[in-house]
């Protein structure tokens, strides 16, 4: 499985509390939407007045190339252009990873 983790970083004009309403709410319905999505999670701090974060995004595909699919489709344009206007994506980082799986107990 092919992994997106994503550092958010608001942007100054929302506080913490309206950027997780957004994300967790209408944002969270119109990702959830990607073509060949496997899993999405997002985790929000438990002390944001003290990290440099608003959350940490992860998305799940089956493979490098389905997630450049669904990115390059038409719901992952509408996504990538609600995001733009929350999200600093110069102040988070990105990651692309292969997921190993040690534990699950569900």
């Amino acid at each position: 499985m092919t992994k997106l983790v994503q550092v958010l970083v608001r942007r100054d004009e929302y506080s913490h509390e309206a950027f997780v309403d957004w994300w967790r709410g209408d944002h969270a319905e119109l990702a959830s939407e990607l073509p060949g999505l496997k899993r999405y999670s997002t985790s929000v701090p438990t002390n944001p007045d003290y990290v440099d974060y608003d959350g940490v995004l992860a998305l799940t595909f089956e493979s490098a190339a389905a997630l450049d699919e669904a990115f390059e489709s038409e719901i992952g344009q509408e996504v990538q252009a609600d995001a733009a206007d929350y999200v600093d994506f110069d102040a988070g980082s990105r990651m692309i990873v292969e997921e190993t799986v040690h534990v699950d107990e569900g």
